[in-house]
């Protein structure tokens, strides 16, 4: 048996995979972008009651809500005034937080001050 080798004839390699190191055996995989959506919102709501003194409100939306003095008196006398008002707008987990927080603070002062979360709209 005699073998002939032609100068335009090469060795047949076998079909290349695509040497991409994290697509096993070579194929393609398209990444899909993660779709987020926003948190849904939620108001952290003080209500009024006739016991609390105003004062003891003033310090904590200071405290628990960062307001400067003339915010939390303002949000005071609309808590005395409405009946409720609006303290701060957070994610559910912030607001379910500074809920439990307020409600601790004021039982711990002897204080029957209502606060509550409610989604925002």
């Amino acid at each position: 048996m005699s073998l002939t080798i032609f100068a335009n004839d090469e060795p047949a390699e076998p079909p290349r995979k695509d040497d991409t190191p994290d697509t096993p055996g070579g194929a393609s995989v398209l990444e899909a972008k993660p779709k987020t959506k926003k948190p849904s919102m939620y108001k952290v709501l003080l209500l009024n009651d006739d016991y609390t003194p105003m004062e003891f409100v003033v310090d904590v939306l200071e405290r628990f809500f960062n307001m400067n003095a003339q915010s939390a008196t303002q949000v005071m006398l609309h808590v005395h005034q409405q009946g409720v008002g609006v303290c701060g707008v957070y994610t559910f987990e912030v607001a379910e937080t500074k809920v439990t927080q307020v409600v601790d603070y004021a039982r711990k002062h002897q204080h029957p001050l209502q606060c509550t979360l409610e989604k925002d709209d």
